[in-house]
């Protein structure tokens, strides 16, 4: 589906947390909102100069009256989220048709690991496995109790665990208890701060976890997602399958910068290579991935985020 944005206006606004605001969102024309899957994410332009930023949908999914947002004030962000914050009840914003890279399996069992601000698209998740009688485990990780959100949802769910930095340590998350080896047809969702997808992943992948299992959504890029990949470092030249056009990519520009320098209908959202909007297929060449959303077999497949990844040959050819 191709990207729609439509005005919305806050009807109701909280403070979850002293650094976590809560938003529920409605269309400004009194109209419904577009369905969505949960584990899934919006688009949201906010402030004087319209910052794009994308947030996870953290309500049920069967309300279409109303989208739910939980925003982090993170000082050292690129601005969006002082903006969000700075919103109050009744003011208007944009908001795009929500996307899904991280939605739920269809796994017997699904076990949600949730780091701080990760909370919000496994909310979702649980809220509609709890409605459909799923088989569920929910672990939230946060530094305190007075910095985790949605506590009264949460802290007497039989199927939810908390685990704060200061409680005892036997209460922290252990993923060899918490996690364990590998069980079949069961998937792992993980959301959170960097380090802690860090963390979780590459302990799962020592309990012996395959990739396959293992389903992820980042907020932020992780450094090593951005490294050269065995190659890829300086210019290459991009072509266009569509018309043979073909553009010179520096090493100081990415793909999707040249792309829309020269007017190229792009699709393009995050910047990052986490969200996934912009990826098109890769027709010839040898791609340097760099992003933190394709899955092993994507790539395999010859997906390609213009974003963030580059070419290791002189030549990139892209179905566009």
């Amino acid at each position: 589906m191709s990207t729609i944005w439509t005005d919305a206006v806050v009807v109701a606004r909280y403070d979850a947390t002293p650094r976590i605001a809560v938003f529920d969102l409605a269309r400004a024309d009194g109209g419904e909102l577009w369905e969505y899957e949960p584990g899934a994410h919006i688009d949201v332009a906010v402030g004087e100069a319209a910052l794009v930023r994308q947030y996870s949908l953290c309500g049920p999914p069967g309300i279409r009256k109303q989208y739910r947002l939980a925003v982090l004030n993170e000082p050292a962000s690129r601005g969006g989220s002082r903006a969000m914050h700075a919103l109050a009840e009744g003011d208007t914003l944009r908001i795009a048709t929500p996307r899904n890279r991280f939605g739920l399996t269809s796994a017997r069992r699904h076990l949600l690991l949730a780091g701080g601000i990760g909370i919000t698209p496994l909310l979702s998740m649980a809220q509609t496995l709890d409605a459909t009688g799923g088989d569920y485990h929910l672990h939230y990780c946060a530094r305190s109790r007075t910095e985790a959100a949605f506590l009264a949802d949460l802290e007497n769910h039989p199927q939810v665990t908390l685990h704060f930095d200061d409680q005892p340590p036997e209460q922290l998350l252990d993923l060899g208890r918490d996690l364990g080896e590998p069980a079949p047809d069961t998937g792992v969702y993980v959301c959170g701060p960097g380090g802690f997808m860090d963390y979780v992943l590459g302990r799962a992948a020592e309990l012996g976890w395959p990739a396959s299992a293992l389903h992820k959504e980042r907020f932020s890029a992780s450094p090593t997602a951005a490294e050269p990949d065995g190659g890829g470092e300086g210019g290459f030249t991009v072509r266009l399958s569509s018309t043979g056009a073909e553009y010179l990519v520096p090493e100081d520009q990415s793909v999707l910068d040249v792309l829309l320098a020269n007017g190229v209908d792009a699709p393009n959202s995050c910047g990052q290579g986490i969200c996934g909007e912009c990826i098109v297929r890769v027709r010839e060449g040898d791609p340097d991935h760099r992003d933190d959303v394709l899955t092993d077999d994507e790539r395999a497949e010859g997906l390609f985020t213009p974003c963030s990844s580059r070419s290791r040959t002189p030549i990139l050819e892209l179905e566009l």
